[in-house]
């Protein structure tokens, strides 16, 4: 008798979960092909009648709008090639699973949610933290989720949409025991880089990058990540948060985040890429002539701090297009023993507005260089292809397509 009751109870516990994993199974989408415009959707956590968590002077849903706001605008106003989806622009209330559809819908390349932590009778707790898929491994780390889930209880049918998953029940959490997810490692990568800007970037305390069970990545059908800005449970975090200066930076550390995350996506998948980085931006749109910058470089540098140029440097034929790798910039001339080399031999450089800008190889056919940059990938993960023209830089698309044309004849 209790083996049968035993048997059947495991017959409804094994339909309930292929209830739960097919409701949240998602489509496969591959990876941009950058054949199209870059998809990224931000969402603002919260809003309408759900406040998410309030503070003394504030509520948790305006604050996640005020900085999704800022890096969206921040990568619309930089980057041609990215679409921009919000899941909200003002104080509306959003389902939690419509979230994830507008990102699915959208085919979206990255799914970005933001929100405010909060800790119950704790005013002093400080700092950043980002969020990927998966089983929360401490009670803190699963109070984090059954916060966020809890939005859920304000909508009036969320037992049949969410299949009677109770936010606050840790049982309900054994679902994501069984998950698997595909962009595991992009997710993760991106919230460490996320992590990286907040540390470095916007000053604040590194809270590290953390896992638990997020309805809202979990229904999302590429590489996801969820931020938490800080703690508005802590005062002084509090009127960070609100400060327009607290706002820009933590904006700007995203931002900047996505920008490496997008590079790194593009070098992997072919081989070049048109994202500048911030340290970049500034100096992109001077191409100083390379011969000029290099003559009057090295007459004022003594033998020892002497930057490395080879023959090439000074020996360019203006009359085709020559590609190199650039490895790395430095506010100062390098020698040639410098680590940051990592022991690479033949490096030479150019200058942009006082930015030394140290490349390797150089060729006038492009695969040439694309082996090259693929043979010092491991020394130098970020590095990417640029190309010059009669001594000064061009646009690389450009150049890509010129060289292929020639090719082909």
């Amino acid at each position: 008798m209790h083996r049968t009751i035993h048997m059947k109870l495991d017959k409804v516990y094994i339909l309930i979960l292929s209830f739960w994993l097919g409701l949240f199974a998602i489509p496969f989408y591959s990876a941009s092909l950058w054949g199209k415009d870059f998809t990224v959707v931000i969402d603002a956590g919260h809003g309408g009648h759900d406040p998410g968590a309030v503070g003394r002077i504030s509520k948790e849903k305006n604050i996640n709008l005020n900085v999704a706001l800022k890096v969206g605008n921040l990568i619309k106003k930089n980057c041609n090639d990215v679409k921009v989806i919000y899941t909200r622009t003002k104080d509306v209330f959003i389902p939690l699973d419509r979230r994830a559809e507008i990102a699915n819908n959208a085919k979206a390349d990255l799914f970005i949610s933001i929100h405010t932590n909060s800790v119950a009778k704790n005013r002093t707790v400080k700092g950043a933290s980002t969020w990927t898929l998966g089983l929360a491994k401490s009670e803190a780390n699963l109070e984090v989720a059954k916060r966020e889930n809890s939005v859920i209880l304000y909508e009036n049918d969320y037992q049949t949409r969410y299949a009677g998953f109770n936010p606050n029940s840790s049982e309900s959490y054994i679902i994501f025991e069984f998950m698997q997810d595909k962009y595991m490692e992009q997710s993760v990568h991106l919230a460490s880089l996320v992590q990286k800007q907040f540390k470095h970037t916007c000053q604040r305390i590194d809270r590290g990058v953390h896992q638990a069970g997020f309805l809202v990545l979990k229904a999302s059908a590429m590489p996801s990540i969820l931020i938490e800005l800080g703690f508005i449970s802590t005062p002084e975090e509090e009127r960070y948060l609100n400060s327009e200066n607290g706002a820009n930076t933590l904006a700007k550390g995203i931002y900047n985040a996505f920008l490496n995350y997008k590079r790194e996506q593009e070098l992997k998948l072919t081989g070049v890429s048109k994202t500048i980085l911030p340290d970049e931006s500034e100096n992109e749109s001077d191409n100083s002539p390379l011969i000029a910058q290099v003559a009057s470089q090295t007459k004022t540098l003594s033998d020892n701090a002497r930057p490395i140029v080879s023959e090439s440097a000074v020996t360019v034929d203006d009359s085709e297009i020559i590609f190199k790798v650039q490895i790395l910039t430095s506010s100062k001339p390098l020698s040639k023993n410098d680590k940051r080399l990592k022991g690479l031999k033949d490096v030479d450089y150019y200058k942009e507005k006082g930015i030394y800008k140290y490349t390797f190889g150089d060729s006038a056919n492009y695969n040439e260089v694309l082996h090259a940059r693929r043979s010092i990938s491991t020394r130098f993960k970020d590095a990417f292809i640029v190309a010059f023209r009669n001594g000064e830089r061009m646009d690389i698309n450009e150049a890509i397509t010129e060289f292929k044309k020639k090719k082909n004849k």
